[in-house]
């Protein structure tokens, strides 16, 4: 089975580096790398000319094709026809020496399956559960013998009855899903969203649509709204066994206002797409769970040491919210 590997990069040259390093390392190696580069300089670009990378192309595209969205879709243009299979990476991640083989072999054996991610283990908070230890089912998640301590937001969701009635990676009609992952327990989960960070469909897929122009620049959660399309094509899963480390490296990120707007702008939109018309009380639990994220982060400005980042975020995401009232978002639903 051919397959492409396509990662989108910009000012990350010692990052991307060391995903390169890494992908070296393969027990299966993919049959062709595009480098995507939308930097405004030339290191990325110097870096790879002075290492020998065993079958990469390098594109340094022009402004017209920065951003996240356009640079995948420029790389779709130029993959190969024989590929049956297009992985992309974030360029900020380092892969296990099987990443590939456990990915490919995911795909050989089910050919229902058209979209496979894959799991960052350096930020898996999952354990074993302790079956002599009674766990606050508020502030504790479990899951076939293994248990999750819950987050701030997730705790207060819990209590207010505003949690996802569904599993991981699951998108209940109000959209707030669990964020918690899987456990790394070899198994594969069918799933409604995998993350950019670490995905891969088959090329039929992306013969049929691509990454939607609505998420521009930073594009944030363009691979949930391109993961819930390709369900037409067949199922999305997680496989545990194809891990990777993911570091979030911060050059390139939007300020914490921009962001904040776009969780909710974007998250919006996701909403939309998955349920183009929801009834009154998923439209009350999107929009009360959205507000509560907001006020969790206005508190956070008393509460933490970055008081400005949680002071600015949590703006965003208010006058994000305004801003769904006064002007509707158009999905491509």
């Amino acid at each position: 089975m051919k397959f492409s590997l396509i990662i989108c990069t910009c000012m990350r040259p010692k990052p991307l580096l060391q995903l390169l390093q890494s992908v070296q390392r393969q027990s299966l190696f993919p049959d062709e790398i595009l480098i995507i580069d939308g930097s405004r300089d030339k290191e990325t670009e110097t870096i790879i000319s002075e290492n020998q990378f065993r079958n990469v192309q390098y594109f340094f595209v022009p402004e017209n094709f920065r951003g996240l969205t356009r640079q995948r879709n420029f790389g779709l243009d130029i993959v190969a026809d024989t590929s049956t299979v297009v992985a992309f990476l974030d360029d900020d991640t380092e892969l296990t020496p099987n990443y590939f083989e456990e990915l490919i072999k995911t795909f050989a054996d089910n050919q229902e399956i058209s979209g496979v991610g894959g799991v960052a283990i350096n930020e898996n908070g999952w354990s074993l559960s302790d079956p002599n230890k009674k766990h606050d089912p508020y502030r504790y998640f479990q899951f076939e013998g293994y248990v999750y301590k819950e987050g701030q937001r997730n705790v207060m969701r819990n209590y207010l009855g505003l949690q996802s009635n569904l599993g991981p990676g699951r998108m209940p009609d109000y959209s707030h899903g669990k964020t918690c992952g899987f456990p790394l327990n070899g198994k594969t989960y069918e799933v409604d969203l995998l993350v950019g960070m670490s995905f891969a469909f088959r090329k039929k897929v992306f013969d049929s649509i691509r990454f939607s122009t609505f998420f521009e620049g930073y594009g944030l959660y363009e691979d949930a709204d391109f993961s819930l399309r390709a369900l037409e094509y067949g199922k999305n899963v997680i496989n545990t066994k194809v891990q990777l480390c993911h570091y979030h490296h911060p050059s390139g990120r939007p300020n914490q206002y921009q962001y904040g707007k776009m969780v909710v702008r974007n998250g919006w939109y996701v909403w939309r797409t998955k349920n183009p018309q929801p009834n009154f009380k998923d439209q009350l639990k999107w929009h009360s769970i959205t507000m509560m994220l907001a006020l969790i982060r206005f508190s956070n400005t008393f509460t933490t040491a970055k008081k400005t980042e949680a002071f600015t975020e949590a703006l965003g995401r208010t006058v994000g919210w305004w801003s769904l009232l006064i002007h509707k978002l158009q999905t491509n639903i």
